[in-house]
C-alpha cells in the first residue's frame, strides 16, 4: 500500500495555511488614525497577528514607533518576536496569573484610548482562556475551577462560554465598554467556533451577547458544575450580566471575520479533489463527542470501501470528551482512536485528525499533539503489540495509545486556530 501519511499532511497543512494571520490580516488593517493605534489580542495566534499589525503600521505606512501600543496575549509556546505590542504567553486551556495580569493590563489600556485613538482588537481561538479577568466576588482559584469543570464536563464551546463571560470583566462585550472612548473599536478576528457567532469568538469581549445570567445558571445546573457557592451567588447578582445590544459601548464598534473554518474545509477539499478523490464534506461546525462522530464516519469510509470508491471523507468543527478515565489526550485524538478500533480491518483506509492550532486539547504546552494519524502500520502495530483501543478509549487515554503506536501528530504552533480538521481517504 501507498504511504498516504503525506498526503494526508498535505491536507491539513493546506487546512492551516488559508488561515494564517500572514495571510489574512494586512489587506483588512485600517488606516492609521490621528492619535495612537491601541492594538489588544488574544488567543494561539494573537503574536502572529500583532506582528502582522506591526509591519503593516510601522514598515508599510511608516507610522511613528510611539503611536504604536499594545499588549497581545496567547497561549505558552505562541508567542513570537514584536517591537512594540508586548507579547505575553499565558495559560490554555485552564487559565494561569499571566492572564489575569495580561486581562488587567488590557483593560487598562483600552480605558486609556481617546477620541483620536484607534482601537484595534484582534482574536483568535483561545482568547476566552487566555484572558482571565474575574467579576468582583470570585477569586482567581475558582475562575480556574469552574474553567477544569467545563473542560471535563463536554459542553461545546459555544456553552462554556456563556458560563465564562457571565463571571468575566472583559468578556461579553465588557472590552468594549471599557475602550468606548476610542474614535472607533475595529475588532478582526479568525473564527474558532461553530457557525462563526461573533459573541463566542474569545467570548465576546467587543460585541453585544445575547446570552444571560439565567441561560449560564441553566448551564451550571445541565452540565451538574462542582463550583463553589461565591460562583453561584455571582452568576445569581445582576451586576454580571454582559452588554446587551444597543448599549453605547458598540457606537463605534465594527467587527470582521478574517477568517472562517469553512475556507479552511475548502482548502482541504480542494487537495483532495486535485488528487482526483471524490470528496464528501460533511462541514466546517460538527460537534459532539469524538467517539460517536468517529463511528459515523467510520460507517460512511466503510460504505465507500464497498462500492470500491476512492473518497475523502473531510470535516471541521469543534468536537467534545466527557472526561471518565484519567489518561491523556484530546478529542481529534480521541476521535482517531475510536476510528482505529473501528477500521482495524481494513489496510486501505487511512485517517488524520488534528487541531488546526497545533495542540489538541492538553495542559497547555507547545509539544502537545495536534492529533493522530491512523493507517495500516497503525492497525499492524496494535496488534504485534496487544493494544486493545477500547480499554485506551475507556480511560481517555488516546495519547499513551499513540505514544506506542507511533502515531502523533507533532506540528508545533502553528500561530492561528480555525478548529479541527479531520480527514478519512478510502483507496
Amino acid at each position: 500500500m501507498t504511504d498516504r501519511r503525506p498526503f494526508l499532511r498535505s491536507i491539513f497543512d493546506a487546512a492551516v495555511a488559508a488561515a494564517h494571520p500572514d495571510v489574512v490580516l494586512a489587506s483588512r488593517l485600517r488606516p492609521a488614525p490621528k492619535g495612537r493605534v491601541i492594538c489588544l489580542a488574544a488567543g494561539k495566534g494573537a503574536g502572529a497577528m500583532a506582528a502582522a499589525a506591526e509591519r503593516h503600521y510601522l514598515d508599510t505606512l511608516g507610522l511613528e514607533p510611539s503611536r504604536l501600543v499594545g499588549i497581545a496575549t496567547t497561549r505558552h509556546g505562541h508567542g513570537v518576536a514584536t517591537r512594540r505590542i508586548q507579547v505575553v504567553e499565558a495559560g490554555h486551556p485552564v487559565p494561569d496569573e499571566a492572564g489575569l495580569r495580561a486581562a488587567d493590563d488590557t483593560l487598562r489600556l483600552a480605558a486609556q484610548a481617546t477620541p483620536d485613538d484607534l482601537l484595534l482588537v484582534l482574536l483568535t481561538g483561545g482568547g476566552s482562556a487566555n484572558w482571565i479577568a474575574p467579576v468582583e466576588g470570585v477569586s482567581f482559584a475558582q475562575k480556574q475551577q469552574v474553567n477544569r469543570a467545563l473542560l471535563r464536563s463536554g459542553a461545546p464551546i459555544g456553552e462554556m462560554n456563556i458560563v465564562r463571560k457571565h463571571l468575566s470583566r472583559i468578556k461579553g462585550g465588557r472590552l468594549a465598554r471599557a475602550g468606548q472612548h476610542a474614535a472607533e473599536i475595529v475588532t478582526l478576528a479568525i473564527s474558532d467556533v461553530p457557525h462563526d457567532d461573533p459573541s463566542a469568538i474569545a467570548s465576546g469581549p467587543t460585541v453585544p451577547d445575547p446570552t444571560t445570567l439565567a441561560d449560564a445558571r441553566a448551564l451550571v445546573a445541565k452540565y451538574n458544575l462542582a463550583i463553589d457557592d461565591a460562583v453561584r451567588r455571582a452568576l445569581d447578582d445582576p451586576r454580571n450580566e454582559s452588554c446587551k445590544p444597543g448599549d453605547p459601548a458598540f457606537a463605534r464598534a465594527t467587527f470582521e471575520l478574517l477568517a472562517k473554518p469553512k475556507a479552511s474545509i475548502d482548502a482541504a477539499v480542494k487537495v483532495a479533489q486535485d488528487a482526483g478523490y471524490e470528496t464528501i464534506a460533511l462541514g466546517a461546525d460538527l460537534e459532539g463527542e469524538a467517539r460517536d462522530v468517529a463511528a459515523g464516519h467510520a460507517r460512511l469510509a466503510l460504505k465507500a470501501r464497498g462500492e470500491r470508491k476512492r473518497v475523502a471523507i473531510i470535516s471541521g468543527g469543534e468536537l467534545t470528551v466527557t472526561v471518565r478515565g484519567n489518561g491523556r489526550g484530546g478529542p481529534n485524538q480521541e476521535y482517531a482512536l475510536a476510528l482505529a478500533d473501528l477500521l482495524k480491518d481494513t489496510p486501505d483506509i487511512s485517517a488524520l485528525a488534528a487541531d488546526t492550532d497545533g495542540a489538541d486539547g492538553g495542559a497547555g504546552s507547545a509539544s502537545d499533539p495536534a492529533g493522530a494519524v491512523i493507517d495500516q502500520a497503525t492497525f499492524a502495530k496494535m496488534k504485534s503489540i496487544g493494544l486493545d483501543p477500547r480499554a485506551y478509549l475507556e480511560n481517555n487515554d488516546a495519547t499513551g495509545f499513540f505514544a506506542q503506536t507511533g502515531d502523533l501528530l507533532l506540528t508545533g504552533p502553528t500561530l492561528t486556530n480555525v478548529n479541527d480538521v479531520r480527514v478519512i481517504l478510502v483507496d
